[in-house]
């Protein structure tokens, strides 16, 4: 019994060198180099080396993002959708619902107050709801924060005198300018929130199939941006800085 598990393992594991040698890419010398594998199993989307839960921060957020919790992400969403529904197909206005939540807030402890004296003779203490100011602080912080990132990312991409980075991000901001045409913000936000819950628990489950996928896209797009470096950036005259400055 334990030669033949022996054997059948030896079996799996050379089908499973096979198949990763035929989809690696061909060397000159026709010989197999198994430092490509390991640098490839190694190697993860835009060179991660955590795991997804570390990329996502780790702790509470990422465990709603990942569905750690099926009960807790699937309620977010679902606030989230209910949200966007009273907004959008509901044409509920922000002022209103916050109208109607206050007077049924005001007529819940007008009832309650009233009632408790009549039952019990004496007055009762209502309960009050108030927000601690270190909740606003610290959601103005975090949009503060977040802002002055994309904008230092945006300025650090416009100064570094890369092209290729310069293209993709006038690409990014023209795709958003199109999205927006289409819909109004708070849907803009609502696909965000929905693919922020549904897609990095997709890639988890499906992480190998996805890398080679992009890493694929990527390859055909590298291929052509040097078809046209080759055949029109590199064509364009560079002036001398050093001459003129000289001059």
């Amino acid at each position: 019994m334990s030669e033949r598990s022996e054997s059948a393992t030896e079996k799996i594991m050379s089908s499973i060198i096979d198949t990763i040698a035929d989809n690696l890419p061909k060397q000159k010398s026709g010989q197999f180099d198994p430092g490509a594998v390991s640098d490839k199993m190694k190697n993860k989307l835009f060179g991660r080396q955590k795991t997804l839960h570390g990329a996502l921060g780790g702790g509470k957020p990422a465990d709603v993002l990942l569905w750690r919790n099926k009960k807790i992400s699937s309620s977010v969403l679902a606030l989230a959708t209910a949200i966007w529904v009273f907004f959008e197909w509901l044409d509920y206005h922000f002022l209103t619902i916050v109208s109607f939540a206050l007077v049924l807030g005001m007529v819940a402890q007008f009832v309650w107050s009233n009632f408790s004296n009549m039952l019990s003779g004496s007055p009762s203490q209502v309960p009050r709801v108030e927000l601690p100011d270190e909740l606003f602080v610290n959601i103005a912080v975090a949009i503060g924060a977040q802002v002055n990132k994309f904008l230092s990312f945006l300025q650090d991409v416009s100064c570094e005198r890369n092209l290729k980075h310069f293209a993709v991000a006038i690409i990014g901001l023209w795709a958003a300018a199109v999205i927006g045409s289409w819909c109004n913000f708070l849907t803009v936000i609502y696909i965000g929130f929905v693919c922020a819950h549904t897609l990095p628990v997709l890639y988890e489950k499906y992480e190998d199939q996805v890398d080679d996928f992009l890493y694929g896209l990527l390859g055909l797009l590298r291929d052509q941006y040097q078809k046209l470096d080759q055949g029109v950036l590199s064509k364009i005259p560079k002036g001398n800085l050093k001459a003129k400055k000289s001059e």
